[in-house]
């Protein structure tokens, strides 16, 4: 098939590569022309495993374009993906700009008939809203479909080599048959590919992303109770996981949730409910958890020094929002670096990735380490933010020996505390 992809961030470059490595056309558009020229070198913008290699041997197989010219993706292409931001504006709500304006485009350029598929992540009706801007805009009868992506940053080529299902929101049998068999490709193990109405798949990612961080915000709130009345979190996610009916993923406490999805969900989806005089209370609450959850490793440092923070050298590892990404949109690591330079605490911080990302952000207040251990020098304490796997069995004697005062603040509790007793640290993680 012949299809092409405007945006060429996370979703859409992962995604066409994927489509180009199945066999079909594909043209990667995006207004980026620095982005543009380095892709057609080989070089990807984003972190993502395993990505780079899939781009660069379809590229030169000769499937997989890059362009900056929209006219060229919508005229030599039969499918159109729309992967465009939709990021939040500043009550909440999505905006939509880039997605209405790339359909009013389309809907000037198309030379013939058209299957464009919403693929970012956008409000109940969106689809509806494309449709009608097509239909004034376009000579050709024009398909709008909504096509959620469920896609994780540090492993979305898998997610969409091997989706755990396909969501296809169309009224119409045949286009929704021309989709299915684009995805039939992924789907060869009898993952199902589901589809409903246009309006019910908007919904379904938008209620998805929720529910995952609503889970996250109950065990961070469950974990900080945990504190007062002696139990321990990790035990009590064993305990919950183990049913069936709520399962083990995203039952992990820590220092928050943030990335690109489930902070911006969250909130569009409340100010989707406020359009409809609703009140979703429990995803206010969720949000408003994760962000007093940021600083809960601040509030355990500050009790330990006695609000005495001023001149202490305070380390971060990890600065991405996860593993496996240099994403940092949202990060928690961002809320703590701000709060201690305004404490007045030196700061340093690691990253195996995203040093260069953040640096720019902080303009010589922060001093970056391309080495865990060198940026531990005389530390008065270590804030572990980031579940790198090099971060999980590190040299403990080393570390003791190099820092001023043994003390480890564990935002994702991947040490053990009788361990780190044991080892002389005076150790703090959450909900145990």
């Amino acid at each position: 098939m012949n299809v092409s992809v405007i945006g060429t961030g996370y979703v859409g470059l992962v995604q066409g590569a994927c489509f180009a490595d199945t066999g079909n056309n594909v043209i990667c558009m995006d207004i980026d022309e620095k982005k543009i020229n380095s892709l057609k070198k080989g070089t990807i913008p984003i972190y993502e495993p395993g990505l780079e290699e899939v781009v660069r041997k379809n590229a030169q197989e000769g499937r997989l374009v890059f362009t900056t010219s929209i006219k060229t993706a919508v005229q030599k292409s039969d499918i159109i993906f729309l992967c465009l931001p939709t990021p939040p504006t500043e009550n909440g709500s999505a905006d939509l700009t880039h997605v209405l304006s790339v359909a009013k485009q389309i809907g000037e350029f198309a030379n013939s008939e058209k299957i464009v598929v919403s693929k970012s992540t956008v409000p109940v009706g969106t689809v509806d809203k494309i449709r009608q801007l097509l239909k004034k805009k376009a000579k050709y009868p024009m398909e709008v479909v909504s096509n959620p992506e469920f896609l994780k940053e540090g492993s979305a080529l898998q997610d969409s080599l091997k989706p755990d299902r396909v969501v296809i929101g169309t009224r119409s049998k045949k286009v929704g048959a021309v989709l299915q068999e684009l995805y039939e490709p992924f789907v060869r193990t009898g993952n199902p590919i589901l589809v409903m109405d246009e309006r019910s798949s908007e919904m379904t990612k938008y209620a998805a992303n929720a529910f995952l961080a609503t889970k996250i915000s109950f065990m961070n709130e469950l974990a900080n109770l945990c504190e007062d009345v002696g139990a321990d979190i990790d035990s009590i996610r064993k305990g919950i996981g183990s049913d069936p009916r709520i399962g083990k993923q995203f039952l992990f406490p820590g220092v928050g949730y943030g990335g690109s999805c489930f902070p911006k969900d969250v909130k569009a989806l409340v100010k989707t409910a406020e359009l409809y005089d609703r009140e979703l209370t429990i995803l206010r609450s969720v949000d408003n958890v994760n962000e007093a959850q940021k600083s809960v490793l601040l509030r355990k440092l500050k009790k330990h020094y006695k609000d005495q923070l001023k001149g202490k050298t305070i380390v971060l590892w990890g600065l991405s929002f996860k593993p496996q990404t240099d994403d940092i949109r949202e990060a928690p690591s961002l809320v703590m670096i701000r709060e201690l330079l305004n404490l007045g605490a030196k700061v340093r911080a690691h990253d195996p990735i995203a040093n260069n990302v953040v640096e720019p952000l902080f303009k010589g207040k922060v001093d970056f380490f391309e080495s865990s251990y060198d940026a531990l020098r005389d530390a008065d304490a270590l804030l572990v933010v980031t579940e790198w796997n090099e971060f999980r069995r590190p040299d403990f004697s080393k570390m003791k020996k190099l820092m001023k005062k043994p003390v480890i603040l564990d935002g994702r509790n991947i040490y053990d505390p009788k361990e780190m007793k044991d080892k002389g640290f005076i150790y703090y993680s959450i909900g145990r």
